[in-house]
């Protein structure tokens, strides 16, 4: 993948571990549980990185995750995987890219619960502490066998 061409074409770099992740695996899921988008790739319908910088979100999403940074202003945010349970990982994108954190917007909560987490770390950080169970942010658990398992979408 030609990641300085697509940040000159799109202004905006990815953070080294995604970049990694990418180059490594591509775009797929991880025991059909958690799915990871990339930027465009003919043929993958995991390819919607780009197509999805800019999210709708509710004003009170906006609002619940805005209270849990702090009331600061929203950085931008950018979805980079899914859950099974359509929850949403975004990157926070404030600040140098490698530095972003992640905030997960869970879709079923209890009534009057903060539908958002969020996670100090990178892609990386997070994946490995989702699919462990050091945390768990989205909506349903992992119940996946062991060992965790990555299909790319060219084996789907």
């Amino acid at each position: 993948m030609d990641w300085e061409g697509m940040a000159d074409a799109v202004q905006l770099e990815l953070p080294s571990d995604y970049r990694e992740f990418v180059e490594l695996h591509g775009g797929g899921e991880i025991d059909e549980y958690l799915s990871v988008s990339t930027p465009p790739v003919p043929g993958s319908p995991y390819g919607d990185l780009l197509d999805r910088v800019d999210p709708a979100l509710s004003d009170r999403d906006c609002q619940e995750l805005g209270a849990l940074l702090g009331g600061q202003t929203l950085p931008l945010l950018l979805p980079f995987a899914y859950s099974a349970s359509s929850d949403v990982a975004f990157w926070l994108r404030k600040g140098a890219a490698d530095s972003w954190r992640v905030a997960i917007f869970r879709r079923q909560t209890p009534w009057g619960v903060n539908r958002w987490t969020i996670f100090n770390g990178g892609m990386a950080e997070f994946c490995l502490a989702v699919l462990t169970g050091v945390v768990d942010p989205f909506s349903e658990r992992i119940s996946g066998s062991r060992p965790l398992r990555f299909v790319s979408w060219r084996d789907i």
